[in-house]
């Protein structure tokens, strides 16, 4: 046994008092084992993790219990000693690469500095072992990276120099924090493998905290299942799966697509908690299944009609420099002749991996960005020849939910006026007084309450947020919205309420959505018609149910391949 959690408990101090974030939890880790740890976001999963590395600010926590590190308990520890500790025997990957790396700092210096520091070794020495990582978490060109900035990489590129860096001193335990949220299938497929193959060659322990039980599935050895700071359950992966005990377990793994069901809606945490009438998942999923005769119903009734929008030979180029003095002209195609139509009330998925040209599509068929060439034709209007003012008065009609909802709303502006502002623009309402009646009745149909009319942005979390930019959408009353990757960062119990509720609204408003993820379940869950998009072009379009059973296309069964935990 490597590592012995007894009775942690931590309390934060606040303005009410102190707050108990983590309950008296215990559990073990042993040699070369991994443990698992998944819950909802606040269900204490983080501050645990970083309890293990003594990473709280003292002065406004209160940490009781013990954690012993090979039979030593790091709370009695001195600052300096802890220090020893963390890198050389205990190492973290934390949530966000993009916030935990320096953005004014090479990636190559980050992960050199904390090698130097620790093994002492010089700076021509640190440079090759982090080119050595680099290599070892199999990053493509090596040297370029180690003199690039975090922005200039992608996603899963800064994960893996995350993973470097933590790798860098040969811990004998590794602790990931959500490491593979937010990324493409793909990718997280490939940083799970990653870790595995790592965890594997060093003999590490390894600590691996997610939202997902789909993702804990594919990497641990046991569970520990974490609900409002306490352990509700632990088991073996195998027995968690097959024999959920509790009901919170059985409400996580209900939450997430399921491939292999059609449902009218995707169950969530509230079906399940419910002491006196205990349920079990496929019970939940047989009252919500979706009748095959009444899909048939509504997928013949829905292409009876005309297309509501034409996309004709649609491109988006870009022009950048390369080169020394941008001399040389390199023109990027994020979107290359496609074509499809869209119609009334459907629902048309449309999936690929990050940087595919999803959101560049979804943005030039509302001319959020100007299209290089093609037509775009919504109810018998030629969009692309409206100047920008008929433009705007179009998208009354035509909306988007975008991807980050915290970036897209206005920090300084209360969210009831961020909903009424499209009002003013579009002269909805007589009144200031009708508007925010209006926008009143919008936040209770997103289930939000009237008195968060007032408050801020940073005042909401991640699924409030996401339901606020949902009722912005809706505040015109349009008949088509783009949703781009509006649950991908979503607990999947959240996601599940807010895929719930873009259902429903569509049914009872007459909506018509493009949903973009880049996530194969999700779609295959809402959508009515699916489109694989690659390097900037359609790649495949079918029935869900067609393409996700027979893919024709290698670049569809690699990203079918990726769902993790799929059942």
């Amino acid at each position: 046994m490597i590592l012995q959690v007894n009775d942690l408990s931590v309390k934060f101090n606040t303005q009410n008092g102190p707050f108990e974030a983590v309950k008296h939890i215990s559990f073990n880790l042993d040699k070369g084992e991994t443990i698992g740890i998944v819950g909802e976001s606040g269900s204490g999963k983080s501050v645990t993790s970083l309890a293990l590395m003594r990473l709280h600010n003292a002065t406004q926590t209160q940490i009781s219990g013990s954690v012993l590190l090979n039979g030593t308990n790091i709370f009695d520890l001195s600052e300096e000693a802890m220090r020893d500790i963390r890198g050389n025997r205990m190492a973290m990957i934390f949530q966000e690469p993009m916030t935990s790396l320096n953005p004014v700092l090479t990636c190559g210096f980050q992960v050199a500095e904390a090698i130097r520091l620790h093994l002492k070794l010089s700076k021509a020495d640190a440079k090759k072992r982090t080119i050595d990582l680099f290599n070892e978490v199999q990053l493509p060109r090596p040297e370029a990276i180690f003199d690039s900035y975090p922005h200039q990489i992608s996603g899963g590129q800064k994960q893996r120099v995350m993973i470097a860096m933590a790798l860098s001193c040969n811990p004998e335990i590794l602790i990931a924090d959500e490491p593979t949220t937010a990324l493409d299938v793909t990718v997280q497929k490939t940083i799970i493998e990653l870790l595995l193959k790592l965890k594997a060659e060093r003999n590490m322990s390894l600590v691996f905290i997610s939202h997902d039980l789909g993702v804990i599935r594919e990497i641990a050895d046991r569970v520990l299942v974490m609900y409002k700071g306490e352990i509700v359950e632990e088991a073996t992966v195998k027995k968690l799966f097959t024999h959920p005990q509790h009901a919170y377990t059985k409400g996580l793994l209900a939450c997430r697509p399921s491939p292999a069901w059609h449902l009218k809606q995707l169950p969530v945490i509230a079906d399940f908690m419910d002491d006196n009438k205990p349920v079990t998942i496929e019970s939940i999923r047989e009252r919500y299944n979706y009748p095959a005769d009444e899909l048939k119903v509504r997928k013949k009734e829905l292409y009876s009609h005309e297309p509501i929008l034409k996309i004709e030979g649609l491109s988006k180029y870009y022009t950048g420099g390369s080169g020394i003095f941008n001399l040389k002209k390199q023109t990027v195609k994020a979107v290359n002749k496609v074509s499809f139509d869209v119609y009334p009330g459907e629902t048309l998925g449309l999936v690929g991996e990050s940087g595919c040209g999803k959101t560049t599509l979804g943005r030039s068929i509302l001319r959020l960005v100007e299209p290089t060439a093609g037509n775009i034709t919504f109810e018998d209007t030629n969009i692309t020849s409206l100047n920008k003012s008929e433009m705007r008065a179009m998208r009354r009609d035509m909306q988007i939910i975008f991807q980050d909802p915290y970036s897209s709303l206005n920090p300084r502006l209360t969210i009831g006026n961020s909903i009424i502002e499209p009002l003013q623009v579009h002269q909805l309402y007589n009144s200031d007084k009708q508007r925010k009646q209006k926008v009143i009745e919008l936040l209770e149909r997103v289930n939000l309450l009237p008195e968060h009319f007032n408050r801020y942005p940073h005042e909401f979390s991640g699924g409030q947020r996401q339901r606020i930019v949902i009722a912005r959408a809706l505040a015109l009353q349009p008949k088509f919205i783009i949703c781009d990757e509006s649950v991908s960062a979503l607990d999947v119990s959240v996601q599940a309420q807010v895929l719930n509720l873009l259902r429903e609204l569509q049914q009872e408003l007459k909506l018509t959505y493009i949903f973009i993820s880049h996530d194969l379940a999700v779609i295959k869950h809402i959508s009515d018609r699916m489109m694989v998009m690659n390097k900037g072009e359609i790649v495949e379009t079918g029935d869900p149910d067609d393409i996700y059973n027979y893919p024709k296309e290698e670049y569809t069964k690699k990203l079918i391949a990726a769902i993790p935990g799929a059942n």
